[in-house]
């Protein structure tokens, strides 16, 4: 089994897999947004889920088991609970054009679209939405905008993201083997945890980087890393519900249901791997695994195979929410990375 010299994708982007596409959509009052992640056709799908505080959509028919074993889109939101209603507005986008689970002779179509939300609720933004929030317009306005290129930072669901003491944001990243299977990573980093490390100018995730991709400052430096307080470098006085990374991974690779909640299973390593502490009681790390199936396996245990996916996309996961902070920008009284570090 083959697989090479690993690269990053002519993008850097999730959608260095054929036939991905990711919008953005921002309420710049309200300092929140939606991103959605539209495969096409149809995608094989997985999910794990590791945060004590998520919130979440349409995720038990991810389960290898259910009848359905393809998704229509996948929504990452800002606004809690709120923004769970993004997906309703994505789907009656999908629904209009057909796009969907078809069941019988019926005329209408049931658009499959699993969703995950981050807290940004609490960032200074004008949230006096009363009964009319924005998260439907912005779902639709998300897919009208989805394309092979998008923004990253202080975009979509990563417009109001606080990452530890830093702005948080949207970050992408992606990686292509040699025998062309393809990996990308896009996260909206708004974790409890520290994606920086304490008292230097430098990413966790610094060791992954792949040719300067945010800043290249290498990974941490000194000793006694493990020794330092857990929480040096977090969200100070940190309340559950109010933090979470959400995130996608998408292959080209022809996966299975269940191959595709293990990827998802691996890919949560990467939110190990760039944030101290993670899975915490007061996050809702999520991740959801499309899977286009434009490319076979290589010949040889599909185990093995998947298991090399695994790591693959855990690395694009980590790289992801470091370019997520390296890309975000001063909001308000939320200073960046760069801006704090004079980079």
């Amino acid at each position: 089994m083959h697989f090479g010299t690993i690269r990053k994708g002519p993008l850097n982007l999730i959608t260095d897999v054929a036939g991905i596409s990711v919008g953005n959509a921002e309420d710049a009052a309200a300092r929140t947004g939606v991103t959605v992640v539209l495969p096409e056709p149809r995608a094989t799908a997985g999910g794990d889920i590791r945060g004590g505080g998520p919130g979440t959509r349409e995720t038990d028919l991810l389960d290898a088991v259910c009848l359905v074993d393809a998704v229509d889109a996948v929504v990452l939101s800002g606004g809690s609970s709120w923004g769970l209603e993004a997906a309703s507005g994505v789907a009656a986008w999908l629904g209009a054009r057909g796009r969907g689970y078809r069941v019988g002779a019926s005329p209408l179509v049931s658009p499959i679209v699993p969703a995950a939300i981050l807290f940004d609720l609490a960032n200074g933004g004008d949230k006096a939405w009363g009964e009319a929030p924005p998260y439907g317009a912005l779902g639709r306005a998300a897919c009208e905008a989805a394309a092979g290129t998008f923004r990253l930072g202080n975009a979509g669901a990563g417009l109001g993201a606080i990452a530890g003491q830093y702005k948080g944001g949207l970050g992408s990243a992606s990686a292509v083997a040699e025998n062309g299977l393809a990996v990308g990573a896009l996260v909206a980093a708004n974790p409890f945890g520290a994606a920086v490390v304490p008292g230097e100018a430098r990413f966790w995730a610094g060791h992954l980087e792949m040719e300067g991709e945010f800043g290249g400052l290498g990974g941490p430096a000194g000793e006694g890393l493990a020794a330092r307080d857990p929480f040096a470098g977090t969200k100070a006085g940190a309340a559950p519900g109010g933090n979470t990374a959400i995130g996608v991974v998408a292959t080209n690779a022809d996966l299975t249901p269940a191959e595709c909640r293990r990827l998802a299973i691996m890919a949560q390593d990467g939110y190990a791997r760039a944030i101290r502490p993670v899975h915490s009681p007061v996050d809702g790390d999520a991740i959801f695994t499309l899977a286009t199936a434009r490319q076979p396996l290589p010949d040889g245990p599909r185990h093995m195979a998947v298991a090399a996916l695994g790591a693959i996309a855990a690395d694009c996961v980590a790289r992801a929410v470091a370019r997520a902070l390296w890309e975000a920008e001063t909001l308000g009284e939320i200073r960046s990375f760069r801006d704090l570090h004079g980079l």
